[in-house]
């Protein structure tokens, strides 16, 4: 008896947690199926463990950049700057499926009065100024409010500072950023327990029933984050790596997409794509920094939403769209989403943005918005779930392509 405990103990500790959190989604379906009311008594389990997350990712993102940059030894390169290009890339042509996608299968909306009181942004000048702000919020009230722009920047700004401290003192801050990690795990162990009380209390308190009317809206999204997934992304990587990218793809997509469609929250999931670069060998100088960075600018679900929406809108008014337009449209999607918080929702309120290139008034951009909330089950789930496994795909196809040219030069000078 007392061997079968540790040999549970130990595959909860140390077992498969891609394979644990599918065994807890198929018992949260099962639940939320033959007792109802018993599932939504176990929301608490999920929402501790999106709490424990969204606690822990912002500590996490200040002490590992401020650490990485502090520690960083002079000379030695890290590959931060083809990372942002592939992440600007990647959004821009997510934003281009999205458009084409719409227009090979336009969507109409019955849309519906709202009373949300929400204030989206009116135009990009906005969304920059609310962007700059952030950059100078008190590094305190960032971390409290998860403000990960404000986060980034005063680690950033730390970090270059401690450059010149003391070795003792740098090492303080790698000590201080190796506790967090540890601490990240043991959360991290605790998403197949999570993601079963979020599963089944979502399906037994919203079902799918407010989604079938949405159903063509909702396959065009999706199809489009698919085709992003599956195809455009593959295409970035091989273009970086010149092998197969699939089986980098799929990896990325079962490790940190799986988790990331659940918790519906870039941010929260800092801490899972953060372990995965370190299982993958990753250079911990890049990706302490392009994760974190990745989060807040790497938006490519984000940008298809925006896109999808605004162009179903502009279908249902009977506004055409041509081809400068729909680039014009694909740049304004790109810079919002990288505008857009990494919580979730944060890109529907990007819509209206979006919207006002057309002429559309703010009263009919906000009633899309709520058709992007009553969707918001699946259509977050897997913005997320696209927008999180492409942060660690493109940082590892960095850090592979960099070792790739490393061995190609040593090989050469033999």
């Amino acid at each position: 008896m007392e061997k079968q405990q540790k040999g549970f103990v130990q595959y909860i500790a140390q077992g498969s947690l891609v394979k644990q959190i599918l065994l807890g989604l198929i018992l949260g379906v099962l639940l939320a199926w033959l007792a109802p009311s018993a599932a939504k008594s176990v929301e608490l389990l999920g929402n501790l463990f999106v709490g424990a997350l969204k606690a822990v990712a912002p500590v996490l993102v200040w002490v590992l950049v401020m650490s990485s940059i502090a520690n960083h030894k002079a000379g030695q390169k890290s590959n931060i700057r083809p990372i942002l290009f592939l992440y600007l890339i990647g959004t821009f042509l997510a934003a281009v499926v999205a458009v084409i996608g719409s227009m090979l299968f336009p969507s109409t909306l019955a849309l519906v009065a709202n009373d949300a009181q929400i204030s989206p942004p009116e135009n990009i000048i906005e969304v920059l100024r609310g962007v700059l702000l952030n950059i100078v919020a008190n590094p305190i009230d960032a971390i409290l409010k998860g403000n990960y722009v404000g986060i980034l920047a005063w680690s950033i700004g730390l970090g270059i500072a401690l450059r010149h401290a003391n070795e003792s003192t740098k090492l303080l801050v790698q000590d201080l950023s190796e506790a967090v990690t540890k601490l990240v795990r043991v959360v991290i162990r605790l998403a197949p327990v999570g993601i079963f009380g979020l599963v089944s209390s979502t399906i037994a308190t919203t079902g799918f029933d407010t989604l079938l009317g949405y159903a063509h809206l909702l396959t065009v999204l999706i199809s489009c984050m698919i085709i992003v997934a599956l195809i455009v992304n593959p295409l970035i990587v091989y273009w970086k790596i010149r092998r197969n990218p699939y089986p980098l793809v799929f990896e990325c997509l079962r490790e940190s997409g799986v988790t990331a469609f659940f918790t519906r929250s870039s941010a929260a999931n800092i801490p899972v794509n953060m372990a995965m670069c370190r299982r993958m060998n990753l250079d911990e100088d890049t990706y302490s920094v392009s994760i974190p960075l990745g989060a807040t600018i790497n938006m490519a679900g984000a940008a298809v939403t925006i896109t999808v929406l605004t162009m179903a809108a502009v279908n249902t008014l009977g506004i055409t769209v041509d081809i400068p337009t729909a680039i014009l449209l694909s740049v304004v999607s790109v810079i919002g989403a990288c505008g857009s918080s990494g919580v979730a929702g944060g890109s529907l309120l990007l819509i209206p943005l979006a919207c006002s290139m057309f002429g559309i008034s703010n009263e009919v951009a906000m009633q899309v918005v709520a058709v992007g909330f009553i969707i918001g089950v699946l259509q977050d789930s897997a913005e997320t779930g696209l927008n999180s496994s492409t942060d660690v795909l493109f940082t590892a196809a960095a850090c592979q392509a960099e070792d790739t040219r490393l061995m190609s030069d040593k090989l050469a000078q033999r």
